[in-house]
């Protein structure tokens, strides 16, 4: 998935649409920034919502969300968790999004 797809399926699974400006809109907040690949403050209000487990690797200095994805972190810690947690969100928005 590139980035905007995660960023858009995350978005849909924390009740956000992703708008073409690259903000988010939510019917009980309007418009906001939000990008959680780039924000640590996003992407924690993120992980909050969506009661997923948060795992630090440090044998294999890996990150991972729930069993959904692990993210070898290399030099930028923050970075990896972040895609991780965005990651783990995007696969929950891919199933709403299937379902009828």
């Amino acid at each position: 998935m590139t980035d905007q797809e995660l960023l858009t399926m995350a978005a849909k699974a924390a009740g956000y649409v992703l708008l073409s400006n690259g903000q988010a809109w939510s019917q009980d907040t309007g418009n906001f920034d939000w990008n959680p690949l780039a924000n640590d403050g996003d992407a924690f209000r993120l992980a909050v919502s969506m009661f997923r487990d948060i795992h630090f690797w440090y044998f294999d200095n890996s990150v991972s969300v729930g069993n959904e994805l692990r993210v070898a972190c290399g030099d930028d810690h923050c970075a990896a968790t972040r895609r991780a947690i965005v990651y783990a969100a995007a696969l929950v928005g891919e199933q709403l999004e299937s379902k009828p």
